[in-house]
């Protein structure tokens, strides 16, 4: 059973956006990326109480901007999924988890070493440039059970 509901069109936009947001990070580090997309469709706290589709997650804007960068910007999320990376989005949203980006909910590269909390949640792990945060699990139960 998937982790979250889907469609192939879901599929495509997890794949754009692991490709513009971390194409540089390798395999690896897109299922990271993947995975914090899918963790915010299941969480239902904090700043991701009203998404629950993957296309709610990447459209969704906060303080007058796109969650992610690369939706603003345009760059390389504006051009079709390739199949690789549909793979790894499909495996993401069928079962696969990993630290530091298991039940991280945000993730941004500083330029820096990653700074020990993020907007007041804890780091969880880095992986090549990407700082990964998780809340705490009083703040967010929903992103454990997913």
């Amino acid at each position: 059973m998937a982790r979250v509901k889907y469609r192939d069109k879901d599929v495509d936009l997890i794949a754009r956006m692991i490709r513009a947001e971390a194409e540089g990070e390798g395999r690896q580090g897109m299922l990271y990326v993947a995975n914090v997309i899918v963790n915010r469709a299941l969480a239902d706290c904090l700043d991701f109480r009203d998404v629950r589709t993957i296309e709610q997650v990447i459209f969704q804007i906060q303080g007058g901007n796109y969650s992610f960068e690369a939706v603003q910007k345009g760059n390389l999320f504006y051009q079709g999924a390739r199949e690789s990376e549909r793979r790894l989005a499909k495996q993401v949203l069928d079962y696969w988890r990993g630290h530091p980006a298991k039940y991280a909910l945000w993730y941004f590269n500083p330029y820096a070493p990653c700074p020990p909390t993020w907007y007041g949640q804890p780091f969880t792990g880095q992986y090549k440039d990407h700082c990964f945060y998780e809340p705490a699990p009083e703040t967010c139960e929903s992103v454990y059970r997913g």
